[in-house]
């Protein structure tokens, strides 16, 4: 072989050997990562043309695939956008988020437990289908939940969640503001980028599931933990004498702290019960102050701080109790407020825990996964995943909760004929932004069946208004009677 012959012979071989090392490479190394590129169109063709499951609500089909006149065949579609926004997320050409990203394997017929599907679909050579995702969500607890949020004064923003107690599942679960995905979820992938870029660059970030996704301190809601910690400890019942009086002076410093409302709460000395009703912060000061950093971190993560609990929607932030906290800030902890932050749902176990004999339920947001002819392939099944307080210190702190409800600051949440057990949380802020609004609750206190929680962070109430019996109580009420009325 003479040598131009063998210069182009070894030339080839090796661009030869170069497209079988990138194919290889395109297959067995990037494959996934290309198949998730949002600029991959045959990907997108693809899932586009394909039916799409349905995500129910009751009988209700609130997103599901419609056929469409273009090449893409199918348009995702949402009957009630903005009420069920945060929990079903939208589907998109350049991604997913909500349900429609934690379940996207089952809606897109993907996943293995539609496997006997998939093959009754390709033996009968019919297009292949989904499955759908039914949903936890009790409706007229989510229309309560929404139309108290719509119903606060100006722009607000703002979380309601509720918790079936006993097995954690998720009854509600709204945010405003919050955004339309059926524009997200268009074939005019230019609109969809240009909107996608107003709402992130949007301030009031409506693409923020507020129930799960944000963290603020808790205030007086927190007052529940601080108490379940002090009870826990052996040391104190609801009938206990604690200090009230009309500051605390923290330790170390010469700081002192008053009452929200600058009174005494009652005198130098009152009961637990009494310290809940009128929500003294002298009192749970002083209790965090004497139980110490470490019990009180115990107890917060018992209930659910410092990790994570939802396991079926993406989004969570954490909320946080730390564990470094010195004793001006560990009595400060006992307020709610120092470094202590929480998410709506977080409260919202609080809540369930105390009414559900103080088991904490892990809370979820998908009950079922069907086929495309909605028969039942997986259930979700309830799961403790803490005993946070003792069923004695549970019934101590739901004759406290429904003494507040009764004769104290959680009055607005008064349900006729139904015993109801409550907090309010007044969280303060910077000094130049109104406080957070927090109302937690569960009812009826002697068989509870809900337990909610409802954080207003701002709406265009003045400063002197804001309360969290006074904004949050009507909403958590609302909620409340949808599912007892049932």
């Amino acid at each position: 072989m003479n040598k131009p012959i063998r210069v182009v012979s070894v030339f080839c071989l090796v661009l030869f050997l170069a497209l079988l090392v990138n194919a290889s490479y395109l297959m067995y190394v990037r494959a996934d990562s290309l198949s998730d590129d949002p600029r991959n169109r045959r990907i997108i063709t693809a899932t586009f043309s394909r039916e799409r499951g349905a995500i129910l609500v009751g009988k209700e089909a609130i997103a599901r695939s419609v056929p469409s006149d273009d090449k893409y065949k199918f348009q995702r579609t949402y009957s009630q956008p903005y009420k069920y926004a945060p929990i079903t997320g939208y589907f998109s050409w350049y991604g997913q988020t909500g349900v429609e990203s934690s379940q996207n394997s089952v809606l897109a017929g993907d996943d293995s437990r539609l496997f006997v599907t998939r093959l009754v679909d390709m033996l009968s050579n019919s297009d292949p289908k989904g499955g759908n995702v039914q949903l936890a969500t009790n409706a007229a607890a989510q229309d309560a939940a929404w139309d108290g949020l719509e119903g606060l004064p100006g722009d607000a923003q703002g979380a309601v969640v509720a918790l079936e107690p006993t097995t954690g599942r998720v009854l509600a679960m709204a945010s405003t503001p919050t955004f339309d995905p059926n524009k997200l979820a268009s074939h005019d992938f230019g609109a969809v980028a240009d909107l996608s870029k107003e709402l992130n660059a949007d301030p009031r970030e409506p693409l923020i599931n507020r129930a799960i996704g944000t963290t603020l301190p808790p205030g007086s809601t927190f007052k529940l933990v601080t108490a379940a910690a002090a009870i826990e400890s052996g040391n104190y019942d609801a009938d206990s004498q604690v200090p009230g009086g009309y500051r605390f002076k923290l330790p170390q410093s010469s700081t002192t702290v008053g009452n929200y409302d600058g009174g005494n709460c009652g005198g130098r000395r009152i009961t637990l019960t009494q310290a809940l009703q009128v929500s003294c912060n002298v009192t749970f000061m002083s209790l965090a102050n004497e139980l110490g950093v470490d019990a009180m971190a115990e107890q917060a993560e018992a209930f659910g701080f410092n990790d994570t609990s939802l396991e079926d929607l993406g989004g969570q932030a954490e909320s946080l109790y730390p564990r470094d906290l010195d004793p001006p800030q560990t009595a400060l902890s006992g307020i709610g407020q120092s470094s202590v932050t929480a998410t709506p749902l977080q409260m919202a176990m609080v809540a369930a825990a105390i009414a559900n004999d103080g088991d904490v339920m892990r809370p979820y947001v998908v009950d079922e996964v069907r086929a495309a002819n909605l028969s039942v392939l997986d259930r979700t099944d309830p799961q403790s995943i803490s005993k946070a307080i003792s069923s004695t210190t549970a019934e101590e702190l739901t004759t406290m909760m429904v003494a507040t409800v009764d004769s104290g600051t959680a009055t607005p949440a008064q349900i006729p004929g139904v015993q109801v057990a409550g907090k309010t949380g007044t969280a303060q802020s910077t000094a130049d932004r109104p406080p957070y609004a927090w109302f937690v609750s569960f009812a009826p206190a002697d068989n509870p069946q809900v337990a909610v929680a409802v954080l207003v962070q701002s709406s265009d109430t003045s400063r002197s208004e804001i309360g969290g019996g006074r904004l949050g109580g009507p909403i958590a009420k609302a909620v409340m009677e949808a599912v007892i009325n049932q």
